[in-house]
């Protein structure tokens, strides 16, 4: 029996959704103030829709935009978390002009905490890029991210 859309979720459920460990949502609660589930007896946590989206935001921002978290921890200052939670409902951002994740090691994307920030991304002859290009590189981007996570689970299986 599948849930409702507006029930709330276990940590083990949330996890699985974002298809992320359960101990990496536990790390973003210590380095996210915003991220803030119930906790009942025992310490169960459980995540109201607000706050599934708003880890999906965090997500495609560390794993899909190559940000670290010091970056989304900016974005959420600067921008609010309804602009993150945004980004979990899947409503389009704006590219971004930071190192790609490729050259960010997987360890300052989100899963540990990241000792240096990367130098944004140099843009084209000193021009910068258009709209269209971007969202071009943006989704090429996408696509090996993608790409290299099934090679990381493969390689750990």
């Amino acid at each position: 029996m599948e849930k409702s859309p507006d029930a709330f979720r276990t940590i083990s459920e949330a996890a699985e959704e974002l298809d992320l460990p359960q101990h990496v949502l536990r790390f973003w609660e210590t380095r996210f103030s915003n991220i803030k589930p119930l906790k009942r007896g025992g310490g169960r946590r459980y995540y109201r829709p607000e706050d599934v989206l708003l880890l999906k935001g965090i997500r495609h921002l560390l794993y899909d935009q190559g940000f670290t978290i010091k970056g989304v921890q900016r974005i959420l200052k600067d921008q609010g978390i309804r602009y993150v939670i945004g980004i979990g409902e899947g409503q389009p951002i704006e590219p971004v002009v930071q190192a790609p994740a490729a050259t960010v090691p997987a360890a300052q994307r989100g899963a540990i905490p990241p000792e240096v920030e990367p130098e944004p991304a140099p843009t084209v002859a000193g021009k910068g890029l258009s709209g269209s290009d971007r969202e071009k590189l943006a989704g090429v981007l996408r696509e090996l991210l993608d790409c290299k996570r099934i090679l990381e689970r493969a390689r750990e299986g």
